[in-house]
């Protein structure tokens, strides 16, 4: 395993005890002997919002790092957060992580997310520019 993969699965471990894990970035770079920058790495990379999580932040002195998994099924405040995410425009990784999140939250079906990765695969729409494939993606997602 790589750095990021054990910084990960470090703040996974914390976040198991709680559905919340506060963390000081620069403890966990200590920790790690690590750059600062890699822990945002790790938090930007792998607790995302597709991937169910809600990361919060205070920089200064007392500054933290708050990583909370939500349920996407209780939380109407989530819908929202991932409407605004998914916005006009969304790539296929983005959109892909997207799907497994709800798949995992079991927001919907394997059926229905094996139907939804089909219908914004780029293969499926066909649509040389990129930016439009993004914009059609986004509609159909919604």
């Amino acid at each position: 395993a790589n750095i990021s993969d054990l910084i990960e699965q470090y703040l996974r471990e914390i976040r198991s005890h709680d559905q919340i894990a506060e963390i000081k970035r620069s403890g966990i770079a200590s920790r790690f002997a690590v750059v600062p920058n890699q822990i945002n790495y790790v938090i930007n990379t792998r607790f995302t919002l597709q991937n169910g999580y809600i990361v919060e932040s205070k920089r200064g002195g007392g500054g933290y790092i708050r990583i909370e998994h939500v349920d996407l099924v209780d939380d109407t405040k989530i819908f929202d957060e991932l409407i605004d995410y998914i916005g006009d425009s969304i790539g296929n990784n983005n959109a892909d992580q997207t799907i497994t999140a709800l798949l995992k939250d079991k927001v919907v079906s394997e059926r229905e997310a094996n139907l939804m990765v089909a219908a914004i695969d780029k293969n499926s729409l066909r649509i040389s520019d990129k930016v439009s494939e993004n914009t059609v993606r986004a509609r159909v997602l919604l």
